[in-house]
């Protein structure tokens, strides 16, 4: 298994020149993702992240490490490739760097990444419990429910391995890690922190749910009707 890469003492190798514009907007709107994790209290603190791919090149722009959110502007967003080692920057990348490079090595039809603590989706976690689909809401984001992955140490690509093998095997665009936190992932960054809201909006309302009572399960069928009308034929 890869390591998270040392910092290095040497300078970072660089973009290519005809990537820099493409970059650049990765940076910016990367950046501006960030706002929306602590606006829709996913994170506190430090926690936290998002990456988006840089299409047609095997690097990554992602949050710098124990950065504060007040701070993340487009220039200080680092860029990695996808063993996690850092391009351009002069921080070091996030602590799940090696993580979101797993995923893109693996899953080359994801385009972004996005890791939070978020409240109600966290505690689901740390009972090693899927979310059940008992709302038309998870059906048409997550397509079923939302799955647990191993537990796995900061550290290596094992959290990376985790996410890859459990989404394998779902529709979901969200996983539960088990005593760690929420994953989820979309053709872009945007898609993604959008899921990452959304996870926290079923989370929570399916704890109130149980709380009432036992929730319902929905039928299979209709599971999969709604997530084909959400995902081919619902919006612009």
């Amino acid at each position: 298994m890869s390591q998270t890469p040392a910092p290095s003492t040497t300078a970072p190798a660089g973009v290519p020149d005809e990537l820099r514009a493409v970059v650049d907007r990765l940076k910016a709107e990367v950046a501006d993702l960030h706002a929306e994790l602590p606006r829709n209290a996913l994170v506190v603190w430090t926690a936290g992240n998002v990456s988006a791919r840089v299409p047609g090149a095997d690097l990554m722009v992602i949050k710098p490490s124990g950065v504060s959110y007040d701070d993340l502007s487009p220039e200080a967003m680092v860029v990695c490739d996808l063993d996690g080692t850092l391009v351009e920057g002069d921080r070091k990348p996030s602590s799940d760097t090696a993580a979101h490079a797993y995923v893109y090595r693996n899953m080359p039809e994801i385009g972004g990444v996005v890791h939070t603590h978020s409240d109600y989706a966290t505690a689901w976690s740390a009972r090693r419990e899927p979310i059940p689909c008992v709302l038309t809401m998870m059906a048409d984001e997550f397509g079923g429910e939302i799955p647990v992955g191993p537990f796995a140490l900061i550290g290596d690509d094992s959290i990376g391995q985790g996410i890859v093998e459990t989404l394998r095997a779902s529709r979901s665009r969200a996983v539960l890690m088990a005593n760690h936190g929420p994953f989820t992932i979309g053709a872009t960054a945007r898609e993604a922190v959008k899921a990452a809201v959304m996870l926290e909006d079923v989370a929570r309302t399916v704890h109130f749910a149980r709380q009432l009572g036992t929730p319902v399960p929905m039928q299979q069928a209709d599971i999969d009707r709604l997530y084909d009308r959400y995902q081919n034929v619902y919006g612009q």
